[in-house]
């Protein structure tokens, strides 16, 4: 498998690498739908509506005790799976990392090329004047973040029921569509639209790696079921 795998990267020059939360667990970050995950903590309401923009909106103080409990992530370090992605975009081999993940681990590891669909925790904007706030404000902030003209801080994340930044979406199609291989890592590939842009992908190698199966696993050329430590420490 990693003959093969590493074969194919040898043999492409126009790479994209679309990531999910998986990528980010050999951090200590946990992902969402394994047994483990964020999804099985159990909560007043489901996941998915805690991170919604309704319940943003209509319940801020619980929305920002559980965001603040998940997502303060600064001191989480990029791991070996970051560090390959950085090493290859070095190379001029690999020219997008599309991820869903909002940690900001690709950056910390010093990629440049990323499109980042569910936008990051780093970045925070006032709904009233639009001042812009790093992670540490509104972490460090008692209860809900407020700037000094009295509006809410939202962070720059998309929650669920809102769209996809749209210039990030739109490279994410531009690079998929032009590459000749497309690794897919550390995703279950069920949330959409973001996992739709598998099929637009018309190159020579698509690989998925993920540790469970996938509804896209048969469009496939190389599919790999293990953890991504164990492939990317050993590619060169």
């Amino acid at each position: 498998m990693i003959e093969k795998l590493q074969k194919m990267i040898d043999e492409s020059s126009n790479i994209v690498f679309f990531g999910g939360a998986g990528v980010s667990t050999e951090s200590g970050i946990k992902d969402f739908r394994s047994k483990d995950g964020l999804y099985s903590r159990k909560e007043k309401y489901p996941p998915e509506y805690m991170l919604s923009h309704d319940m943003f909106f209509l319940h801020q103080e619980e929305f920002f005790e559980y965001y603040k409990n998940t997502f303060n992530l600064k001191d989480i370090k990029p791991n070996i799976t970051h560090k390959y992605l950085k090493k290859l975009e070095d190379k001029g081999k690999l020219k997008l990392i599309v991820t869903q993940n909002i940690d900001g681990l690709h950056e910390a590891a010093g990629s440049k090329n990323i499109a980042l669909l569910h936008g990051t925790i780093y970045k925070n904007h006032c709904l009233k004047c639009n001042k812009e706030y790093d992670a540490s404000f509104v972490f460090n902030s008692k209860g809900v973040p407020k700037c000094a003209c009295g509006g809410v801080i939202k962070p720059d994340v998309v929650l669920y029921g809102e769209s996809l930044p749209e210039a990030d979406f739109a490279r994410a199609i531009r690079e998929i569509s032009n590459a000749d291989m497309l690794i897919v890592a550390g995703t279950s590939l069920t949330v959409e639209p973001a996992s739709s842009l598998v099929n637009l992908f018309n190159g020579k190698y698509l690989v998925i790696i993920n540790r469970d199966k996938t509804k896209y696993d048969y469009k496939a050329d190389l599919v790999i079921h293990d953890s991504l430590k164990n492939i990317f420490s050993k590619l060169r």
